[in-house]
């Protein structure tokens, strides 16, 4: 070391050589201590950041260790292994999508809103399905979309069970039955699907004939089915005023029957009687009482009868009545009058 060097030393310099030196050296050291500092912060942050995760209160999530599913439940934070371990979450609030009809532009869906009915009618229903996921780990690996087939079952149901209603219960009165029944239908087949996915509920949003004329017939139809009604209820309310009133005459005719039933009974009674009576004096004298009712019967039938008597030589002698008859006393005279009278 030469007189320089030192001087300079002691002045608090130091001579650096032309190439550099041992100074040089001595940078780079410290360059590459700072970035190993560097480094091993990143890679601290990298393991932090990848050994923890969040699972909001809304979710759920599902922890793979080496290709096993595992579902992560609790909310808050959680960890992990890093690099080793990964996290899938699954979003378990209440979801939903639309069948037949776009819910931002709200355009008609024609191939999935357009049906027919029972009654071989077209018609156009929207739907609404709402769903959640209930198990992440089955919604994840079970199937590659349970959406989508949550949705394809889902239009399955709704034209089977549309297809068997009339095109008056889709549009009018049968929407609530129309909806339980798809509802029903579809939890049973995703019950034995198990894709970890459930079905919320489902609801008509509208329901219409496809074109303006369809709808135009329809109204004519009600307007014909309302007047049809009116007609029933005042064809209703004409028979509760006539069947009383027929009713109060087919009651008097009945009674009147029934009287005139026993008045018969009684007059026949009387005239079994009266016979009865006169068969025990026909008894007692057959010919007086033959020739009586004779006399009495001719009399009651021919009230103006007359005999007339005639002379063996053909000449009419004497005209008489028939009291005249029933007067005489005589019996040769009745047995005379009788033979002429036959």
């Amino acid at each position: 070391m030469n007189k320089d060097t030192q001087h300079n030393r002691k002045s608090g310099f130091e001579t650096v050589p032309p190439n550099g030196g041992g100074s040089g050296q001595s940078i780079w050291k410290s360059s590459g201590k700072i970035a190993g500092i560097v480094v091993a912060v990143l890679v601290l942050l990298i393991l932090g950041f990848n050994s923890t995760y969040q699972i909001r209160e809304q979710e759920q999530a599902v922890l793979i260790t080496f290709g096993n599913a595992a579902s992560v439940t609790d909310s808050g934070l959680h960890f992990k292994i890093p690099f080793i371990q990964q996290v899938r979450k699954v979003n378990t609030t209440i979801q939903g999508f639309t069948i037949g009809y776009n819910a931002e532009t709200d355009a008609t869906n024609e191939a999935e809103a357009l049906m027919i009915t029972s009654d071989y009618n077209f018609v156009h229903v929207d739907f609404f399905v709402e769903y959640r996921f209930s198990d992440p780990v089955k919604a994840l690996y079970s199937s590659e979309e349970p959406v989508r087939i949550l949705k394809n079952v889902s239009q399955s149901c709704i034209r089977t069970v549309v297809g068997s209603y009339t095109v008056d219960d889709v549009l009018t009165t049968g929407k609530n039955e129309i909806q339980a029944a798809i509802k029903e239908m579809i939890l049973e087949y995703m019950d034995v699907q198990d894709l970890g996915i459930q079905l919320v509920n489902i609801t008509i949003q509208d329901s219409e004939p496809p074109t303006e004329e369809i709808m135009e017939a329809f109204k004519a139809v009600e307007t014909a089915k309302q007047g049809k009604d009116t007609a029933l209820n005042n064809a209703n309310k004409y028979r509760n005023e006539q069947i009383p009133q027929a009713q109060a005459h087919a009651d008097g005719i009945i009674k009147e029957a029934e009287a005139q039933k026993t008045e018969r009974i009684n007059e026949a009674t009387g005239q079994v009687a009266r016979f009865n009576s006169m068969y025990q004096e026909y008894i007692k004298n057959p010919v007086i009482t033959r020739q009586r009712m004779f006399y009495e019967t001719m009399e009651e039938v021919l009230p103006d009868l007359k005999v007339i008597i005639e002379s063996p030589s053909g000449e009419v002698q004497t005209i008489y009545p028939l009291d005249s008859f029933v007067n005489s006393g005589s019996n040769s005279s009745d047995r005379d009058t009788q033979s002429d009278v036959e």
